[in-house]
């Protein structure tokens, strides 16, 4: 028996999920003329009460699209330094929007309203870079899954409206802050100005993230994707699945959270753990005391197939997921305890 934690991008779609997407009614999205498509577009925007939505095949093209949405080139984003917009996405926000990111040293991905603010340069001194967007991530991914505090977020936005900026949300796993903290997606909706959110992460979907705004900014979404090289054909088929994971998948995720905490409990009793960060939804992180190789712990795991990732600073990382079964669970809770 495999055990793979090391995301939960690593999902199969369920045999239910494939059954959907077998039977999807089809057309030609760059057309518009997808109605599964649109209908999962319209769905989505429905659900956060935000004018309009945009598939996209990825995460990081719909938050690419975004900064590209908020900003002229030259200007600047305020983002936490854990952020992935900042770590993981290739470079993307100077590539392709010809910004910089100010970025705040956070607690877990996380700063407060007051650090935002006085992270934003003076809009007349020309000698920096104006700013022009604030952009957040719930959950934070390289933060452990940490969950924002939604009353903080509340006065990021007064900070933001006091200074004309634009606030996004990078929700790639905004589904586990919602079940976590039994938020509402329209509590996300009136607050931000974007939203992205991933499809193929907690959900389970093969492919797919959703950009959703107001129609001012969204006006040159579909322009942006295109240039990004997003335009898809008959897309209904991911569309298929997204809905069916909307309908399946969404509050299943507390069992992901359920095992996560429980590895987390397991973790913290052992000799060779230094630190396990709190577990709030379904990532664990957690590092090696000092004299523990990094490399030696992972091919133990390995050995017994079971395969989680390594952050470096013998800092590692496990992610629950759909696919995570009970089975894999009590075998792996096992396999910690004997290490």
């Amino acid at each position: 028996m495999k055990i793979d934690l090391r995301s939960d991008t690593l999902t199969k779609p369920t045999n239910g999920m494939l059954e959907a997407m077998l039977s999807a009614r089809v057309g030609d999205d760059v057309y518009k003329e997808d109605p599964s498509m649109n209908t999962l577009e319209r769905r989505l925007a429905e659900l956060f009460g935000m004018d309009e939505a945009l598939f996209f095949p990825t995460g990081s093209m719909a938050n690419q699209t975004a900064l590209k949405l908020h900003t002229n080139p030259g200007e600047q984003v305020i983002c936490d330094k854990y952020a992935h917009i900042y770590n993981y996405e290739g470079g993307g926000a100077s590539f392709n929007s010809g910004i910089s990111c100010k970025l705040i040293d956070g607690h877990r991905g996380m700063f407060t309203a007051n650090q935002a603010e006085i992270s934003i340069n003076p809009p007349d001194f020309y000698h920096s870079p104006l700013t022009s967007l604030i952009a957040v991530e719930n959950t934070t991914n390289k933060g452990g899954g940490a969950c924002w505090d939604f009353e903080e977020l509340k006065q990021i936005k007064e900070v933001a409206n006091r200074h004309n900026l634009g606030f996004h949300l990078d929700g790639a796993r905004l589904w586990n802050a919602l079940i976590a903290k039994n938020e509402n997606p329209k509590q996300y909706g009136e607050l931000f100005d974007t939203i992205s959110v991933c499809l193929s992460k907690g959900l389970g979907c093969p492919i797919g993230s959703v950009l959703l705004g107001n129609k001012d900014l969204m006006k040159g979404a579909m322009r942006v994707r295109k240039i990004l090289g997003g335009g898809m054909r008959q897309v209904g088929y991911l569309a298929a699945a997204g809905l069916y994971a909307l309908d399946n998948h969404l509050e299943r995720l507390a069992e992901d959270h359920k095992k996560a905490k429980a590895i987390g409990e397991v973790l913290k009793k052992m000799a060779s753990v230094k630190k396990v960060e709190p577990v709030e939804t379904n990532i664990i992180i957690f590092e090696l005391k000092d004299h523990i190789d990094e490399t030696e712990f992972l091919n133990k795991l390995s050995e017994k197939h079971i395969h989680i990732i390594g952050m470096g600073s013998r800092k590692l990382r496990m992610v629950t997921h759909l696919d995570y079964t009970d089975d894999m669970h009590m075998k792996l809770l096992l396999a910690l305890q004997e290490l």
